[in-house]
């Protein structure tokens, strides 16, 4: 039986040019929140360096358009893990429950064999990688068997994980767990770009993939149904 929802989102990223892969963490955290996943149930790691960055021209404040109606970092932004807390082994932790016992509750996956599970990754990646922080790498073999074991000890019914990155799919390679669903922005070989720049801000504010699945999720409401194959559809038609 489904019992409740929950959210793991993560921008590998540091430094300023990179501001879309925080700009479309902050965008998915916003968006998940909106469709009815509180708070606490979600976990959120991110570099947290764009909002107060010097050669931020709008301090405290993050956008992933440039109209700049939409401040992403406002007042009810709850960062789990930040700056240099966003590690390989501290997501790795998070998947599985193996946590040092003064982890507080808010760092943690507290899910069950009745939940369902987003978890989205967003960076800089090539074959069966995926980058943290311009420093280490999560191996696709890391992340399969994470979600092994988190099948293994009940942590979740559904999972779907999806990574915008460049050859994002290869990280998917080893995966073999039932009920998992992965979609990436770019298969072997291939690269993920931004969407658009923001001359104002001085560089690009959100990636493609992650445009067009919030564009997707935007005309849902809590009550909705839609299908995946039909989120799937858009962005194959309008990123290609």
């Amino acid at each position: 039986m489904h019992t409740n929802n929950w959210a793991v989102l993560v921008c590998t990223s540091r430094f300023w040019f990179n501001y879309r892969h925080m700009a479309n963490t902050l965008s998915l955290y916003r968006t998940v929140k909106r469709l009815g996943i509180p708070d606490e149930r979600i976990v959120l790691m991110l570099a947290d360096d764009m909002a107060c960055n010097a050669r931020n021209k709008y301090p405290a404040q993050v956008f992933n358009n440039e109209n700049h109606k939409l401040n992403l970092y406002g007042d009810n932004v709850e960062v789990d893990y930040r700056g240099y807390e966003v590690t390989v082994e501290n997501f790795l932790r998070v998947l599985t429950g193996r946590h040092e016992t003064a982890v507080p509750r808010s760092k943690r996956l507290l899910s069950d064999e009745g939940s369902h599970i987003l978890l989205y990754m967003t960076g800089h990646g090539g074959d069966e990688f995926l980058k943290f922080q311009d420093s280490e790498e999560l191996q696709s073999h890391d992340l399969a068997d994470a979600v092994k074991q988190m099948k293994e000890k009940r942590r979740f019914k559904e999972l779907l994980i999806m990574v915008d990155t460049c050859q994002a799919a290869t990280l998917f390679s080893q995966l073999h767990s039932p009920g998992v669903l992965a979609i990436g922005s770019s298969m072997k070989g291939e690269n993920s770009y931004s969407h658009h720049l923001d001359s104002d801000v001085g560089v690009s504010v959100v990636d493609r993939f992650t445009f067009y699945t919030l564009a997707f999720f935007e005309r849902l409401n809590i009550y909705d149904n839609a299908s995946l194959s039909s989120l799937v559809l858009l962005v194959e038609n309008e990123e290609y």
